[in-house]
């Protein structure tokens, strides 16, 4: 079946496309991205790293580059149009091409000739638009690292390659991508179509794990706790290297690495500051594993042997039998990029580079001096007094607009690759949102180069929720679509299940959360369809109400709601008839109330009512949201303080990305539950403590009101307690007290 039939979308062109630049230097304030990711937009730091910036290896890079010239006009016409009839595919997808069209063809090694390697010495000939003396950018398909000469035709297997087929039987990403059982995965991915989805629930050590598998049953069960690296199929030279820097595996990765390694989808709700770097090494190693077990054909530095036989293998195949033969080697996707991290801030991106880089133990590193001055700041932004969960997310460079390719050649980590000659791309939300673009472009969104990817980690998904998550959604939504052109793919080797459209099936998704959210559940539930199956981590809760280290009297009211999308009304009618009026009975008993509200639309409802309504014309307020500049956020916390204003309307997301510390806090009343369990031990705890060594208060006058639902129950239980959520939302009591 041709890729007419079977290729999705293409538009017939044989040409590369042009990828976005990785990356952005400083805060983003410059136009990002080349012709295909975005409109005009084009970030100071996101141009191809063609030339020497300093950083080990620059120079290397650079000779390979020139080579790569060099080595452009390699073949002559009759060798040309023996490659196409040689390949039917190309031939046809090449035959829709306009004759008009200037872009260079890809460049192909032509196995039957190996001796055209030490012909290679002319450069290729100039397109129009170089002749014209317009300097454009390179094509971002072209794999820009000079041919390695140890792996030709003229090098054949070992007698030992055969084994790779054994091999196959264990090696979780052959049994998973390479060589999958076809009814297995045939039946899960008609019931991943199906949305039906068996469960199964077990402890993996101290978190509880809820297993899904597509079909009638689970079929995989919680894995034993790993003991070592041992354990996995890792390559040799990542054996050697991951050796040094995990020797010892902790309990989080004892726990996560059995099953990203078997290539499972995970949502890991238990991600701490504590074990964070041991889950990004995982995740690291995981990724950099299945790039190495990746690249086929991508001509680098092979020290596994058992990779290095099967490239040598299936060129040996194709050389001998000819290319006329019906030999079918499956072996590649659209694109080359496979692996995408989504984090919300640079610094937590060179932290992320930092640990691939240590372990692939490279010392040439092209472009490296330009990657630190855009992603790190050494100096220290905020005191010891700030909470280390707020240092870890914010501490350093904490933009969070960029994008960034990182490539590997044979002895080199490439930064800022262009897109579509990438093997990791890293960047955020709203970066990757831009490099996309949208309809609404002069240019087309372009998306292709995430055709391919069959690994996502998603690190810090908490601080994404407190980002724009809709360009979360956005992102999922465009991955895996196959793509609207050819890109230089060589259908002849395409992996079946990219023709038949299933990567989506395929592809792992990794979340790292501090806690576990709607929004996250339904990311989960809507764009991760492994037919391996995927598993949610979480704590037992313990809560934090016996942790706010004070006396206070804490007091949670439980509303009625009927449904999720009438559950704002409902809190506000709640709000409105239940707690307004105590504040407005007992004015001067209400100085220095806090009222937490975690939506910006609910805070909007309440700062109008509190400003037009005629009932709470007695009460003075002020407002601090995370849209509040400082000096008016500084105004309303002197006015709080002083007494001027009683009353002080206070969202989630501020705290989240100010942590003020507010004084003269006496009462807090929550109109919602905050998502982070620590927000509200630093309000109901931190901000009554504070109160009590100013104001002189008497240790355990501060009170503490809650709202919630129903619908609050993932809220509730970190808050309260695995074993007290079931109660306190089932019970037909309303009121619950905690002293």
């Amino acid at each position: 079946m041709g890729p007419r039939e079977r290729g999705g979308n293409f538009r017939g062109r044989g040409s590369r496309g042009r990828g976005g630049r990785g990356g952005a230097r400083g805060r983003g304030r410059g136009r990002g991205g080349s012709s295909r990711f975005g409109p005009t937009r084009r970030f100071d730091g996101d141009r191809l790293a063609d030339k020497d910036e300093s950083g080990s290896g620059e120079s290397d890079g650079i000779a390979e580059d020139e080579h790569d010239e060099e080595m452009d006009e390699t073949v002559s016409e009759d060798d040309e149009e023996e490659k196409l009839s040689a390949r039917p595919y190309m031939t046809l997808l090449q035959s829709f091409n306009d004759s008009r069209s200037s872009v260079p063809k890809a460049k192909r090694r032509k196995l039957e000739h190996p001796e055209s390697r030490q012909r290679a010495e002319s450069p290729s000939p100039p397109s129009e638009e170089e002749d014209a003396g317009e300097k454009r950018p390179e094509d971002v398909d072209q794999v820009d690292e000079e041919e390695d000469p140890t792996i030709g035709l003229d090098e054949q297997p070992d007698d030992g390659s055969d084994s790779e087929d054994e091999d196959a039987m264990t090696d979780p990403f052959d049994v998973h991508f390479a060589h999958p059982d076809e009814l297995a995965i045939a039946k899960g991915v008609k019931a991943a179509k199906d949305g039906e989805w068996a469960t199964k629930r077990a402890m993996v050590q101290s978190l509880r794990a809820t297993m899904m598998a597509p079909g009638s049953e689970c079929s995989f069960d919680a894995p034993q706790p790993a003991s070592g690296l041992d354990d996995f199929n890792l390559k040799q030279k990542l054996k050697e290297t991951a050796g040094k820097k995990m020797a010892k595996l902790d309990e989080a990765q004892k726990a996560v690495m059995p099953l990203l390694f078997d290539y499972r989808d995970v949502l890991h709700c238990d991600r701490t500051v504590s074990n964070s770097n041991s889950l990004r090494q995982a995740a690291c190693l995981h990724a950099l594993n299945h790039v190495f077990n990746s690249w086929l054909l991508v001509h680098v530095e092979l020290t596994c042997q058992r990779t290095r036989d099967r490239v040598i293998k299936d060129n040996y195949k194709l050389a001998k039998d000819g290319e006329d033969t019906e030999l079918e080697l499956r072996d590649q996707g659209f694109t080359r990029p496979k692996v995408l991290f989504l984090v919300p801030t640079r610094n937590s991106c060179a932290r992320i580079v930092n640990i691939i880089r240590d372990l692939c133990d490279i010392d040439q590193q092209e472009n490296r001096k330009r990657f630190d001055e855009s992603y790190i700041e050494a100096e220290s932004n905020f005191g010891r007094d700030r909470p280390a969960d707020f240092r870890d997310l914010f501490e350093g460079n904490d933009d969070d607009m960029f994008r960034l390719g990182v490539k590997f050649t044979r002895k080199t980590i490439k930064y800022f690759s262009q897109f579509y000659n990438s093997d990791i791309l890293f960047a955020s939300p709203l970066g990757m949102r831009m490099a996309i673009g949208s309809e609404e472009d002069k240019k087309k969104p372009d998306f292709d180069f995430l055709s391919s990817i069959e690994m996502v980690v998603v690190d810090q998904a908490d601080g994404l929720l407190m980002q724009n998550w809709e360009h979360v959604e956005y992102v999922f939504e465009h991955l895996n679509q196959q793509p609207k052109d050819a890109h230089g793919c060589d259908f002849s080797r395409l992996r079946s299940w990219y023709l038949e459209d299933w990567a989506k099936y395929f592809r792992q998704t990794i979340i790292f959360s501090a806690f576990n959210t709607p929004e996250l559940s339904e990311l989960q539930r809507l764009h991760c369809h492994n037919w391996a199956g995927k598993v949610r981590l979480q704590p037992e809760y313990p809560g934090v109400i016996q942790q706010l280290e004070i006396k206070a009297k804490q007091t949670f009211s439980r509303f009625q709601s009927v449904s999720v999308d009438k559950d704002p009304d409902a809190r506000f009618e709640y709000f409105v008839s239940a707690i307004v009026p105590t504040l407005v009975k007992r004015a001067k008993d209400s100085t220095g109330t806090l009222i937490f509200v975690p939506s910006y639309l609910d805070f909007v409802r309440v700062r109008n009512y509190f400003a037009n309504s005629p009932a709470v014309d007695s009460v003075a307020f002020g407002a601090i949201s995370e849209y509040t500049d400082v000096p008016e956020a500084s105004r309303a916390r002197s006015h709080f303080l002083s007494g001027r204003h009683r009353v002080l309307l206070y969202t989630e997301r501020a705290h989240h990305f100010r942590r003020y510390q507010l004084r003269g806090v006496q009462k807090v009343i929550c109109y919602g539950l905050p998502d982070n369990p620590i927000f509200y031990k630093e309000i109901s705890g931190g901000y009554l403590g504070q109160s009590e060594q100013d104001l002189k208060i008497e240790p355990g006058q501060g009170t503490v009101r809650v709202l919630f639902s129903k619908y609050d129950v993932m809220k509730l239980e970190r808050i309260v307690g695995s074993r007290r959520v079931g109660r306190m939302i089932q019970e037909r009591g309303d009121t619950f007290d905690f002293i």
